[in-house]
């Protein structure tokens, strides 16, 4: 099947002059022998109702749409009086005819609008009322975006971009920055892969939306996956339809031992820096991962090994096993989540099925900016705004740590050494949803840990440190120990809290 541009309901620019007669998705050939003016007529308030014309937009002059449409001139003067008669049209002398929208009615939005869904989603949108201080965890500092690199990178592209660079291409991503991400993943985390293995996709999330397609489609439809892990990638493959069962974690990383009677065939790990404890998968557990694969698949979040600061890097677990291992990988945390650029490299026999889904979904990421990413990569530019973006981040955390120990000395403060969040044990059995309600009320925003738990555990916080200088974080740790230094209502052993 051949794709090409489709005529779509795109409204008018507002004060914008349209030319032609798209709009009105009319074909001149079908316009009736008799009742010409109440055919365009009709055409023009079914255009308003629409959105296709919007207040404000200049219909196109008389002629010109009379001569598109194969009318005459008087039908449409005729129809234009019709609109301007109804008040969704008002005729001014120098503007022409121009939409009102007065008679326009909108359908009203359904209960579940899109601010209660991202709501309900818990996705960080905009900040809530009273909050000034977002420590949300997953942030990156968003103000250290290489603007000045990008932007000479981009420049760089488009003095030699092609036609052919342009038209419709491999749904697995450009070959130039796969074949630049072969050689980056190898150096930075130990990725062993060709460019065909690779396909870029609109960040991690999709990378998890295409593994959960194609393993619904092979009668895989339960997952192993860390108990606390991440909300996040837990609702996305919910949403794909797979089924979870939680495995604990401990210090040494998730409790591998138990997957064998966990009944799944496949599980999702952040092996390099689980999240929200921070803690490394150990050795002795990363070999019996592995062993464990030989039946099943390892589907591996790589999603933020580029921020360490006091420990040497991890390497991938893919590099171990690439034929048993799915590895995931982004720019969200390194550059910005809007730029929506990840990869995902998947066992051989598993590609030809991920690509199709891929192709089917988009038919690939838009190429230039993979283009651009490519440049920065090969230029070393990325690499530069790295190293600078982790001295930042350790002054960050820096600030972070002494200002919880001066304000919250009785807590224990986990998962330092690289990152962007740490993770806040509390003592005693309070309920930390009510304990992170008291810090919002205080104007700072975080994450309470049984969000992330799928069984209880002790209370804990989850705090990101990437997004504020080290002032505002020195002033909401200080707040959070003020909001904390009340007792809190512990919980029931039902899980209510107790009176």
């Amino acid at each position: 099947m051949a794709y090409g541009p489709v005529r779509g309901p795109i409204p008018a620019r507002s004060g914008g002059p349209i030319s032609g007669s798209d709009f009105l998705q009319l074909r001149a050939e079908e316009a009736p022998a008799k009742g010409l003016t109440a055919w365009l007529a009709e055409g023009l308030r079914t255009a308003v109702a629409a959105g296709r014309l919007s207040p404000g937009a200049r219909l196109p002059a008389t002629r010109l749409l009379a001569a598109e449409l194969g009318v005459s001139r008087g039908v449409v003067v005729q129809a234009y009086q019709r609109l301007v008669d109804e008040g969704l049209a008002a005729a001014r002398t120098g503007s022409g005819t121009v939409i009102t929208g007065r008679g326009a009615r909108r359908p009203p939005r359904p209960a579940g609008d899109r601010r209660q869904t991202l709501d309900e989603l818990r996705l960080p949108i905009s900040t809530a009322d009273g909050i000034d201080i977002d420590l949300s965890p997953g942030v990156p500092d968003l103000s250290a975006f290489p603007r000045a690199a990008w932007l000479r990178a981009e420049r760089a592209v488009l003095d030699r971009v092609t036609a052919a660079d342009l038209r419709y291409g491999d749904p697995g991503g450009v070959p130039r920055l796969r074949a630049a991400l072969v050689g980056w993943l190898a150096r930075t985390r130990g990725v062993r892969c060709e460019a065909d293995d690779i396909v870029v996709t609109a960040g991690v999330a999709q990378g998890l939306a295409l593994l959960a397609q194609v393993l619904r489609a092979r009668g895989v439809d339960v997952l192993a996956v860390e108990d606390p892990g991440s909300r996040g990638a837990s609702d996305q493959m919910a949403f794909w339809g797979m089924r979870q069962v939680g495995v604990p974690v401990d210090e040494h990383g998730m409790r591998v031992d138990e997957l064998a009677g966990a009944g799944v065939e496949a599980a999702l790990l952040t092996p390099a820096h689980q999240f929200p404890t921070g803690v490394v998968l150990s050795p002795e557990r990363r070999r019996e991962l592995l062993a464990w694969a030989g039946g099943g698949l390892v589907i591996e979040d790589d999603y933020d090994a580029e921020h360490r600061y006091d420990r040497a890097p991890v390497a991938a677990l893919q590099g171990s096993a690439p034929d048993r291992v799915a590895y995931l990988g982004s720019v969200s945390k390194s550059l910005a989540p809007a730029m929506r650029t990840g990869w995902l490299i998947a066992p051989r026999g598993m590609q030809a099925e991920l690509l199709a889904v891929k192709h089917a979904s988009d038919l690939g990421n838009p190429a230039l900016p993979q283009l651009v990413l490519a440049q920065l990569l090969s230029s070393g530019d990325h690499d530069r705004h790295l190293r600078a973006v982790r001295t930042r981040q350790r002054s960050r955390r820096d600030a972070l740590l002494a200002g919880l120990r001066a304000h919250l000395p009785e807590a224990r403060v986990a998962g330092v050494a690289a990152g962007l969040h740490v993770l806040v044990l509390l003592p005693g059995t309070a309920d930390d949803t009510v304990l992170a309600d008291r810090v919002a009320a205080a104007g700072v925003q975080l994450h309470p840990l049984s969000w992330h738990r799928r069984r209880p555990g002790p209370p804990g916080l989850v705090i990101g440190y990437a997004a504020h200088p080290p002032d505002r974080l020195a002033e909401a740790a200080a707040r959070i120990g003020r909001a904390l230094s009340r007792p809190a209502p512990s919980r029931s052993r039902s899980g209510a809290p107790s009176s």
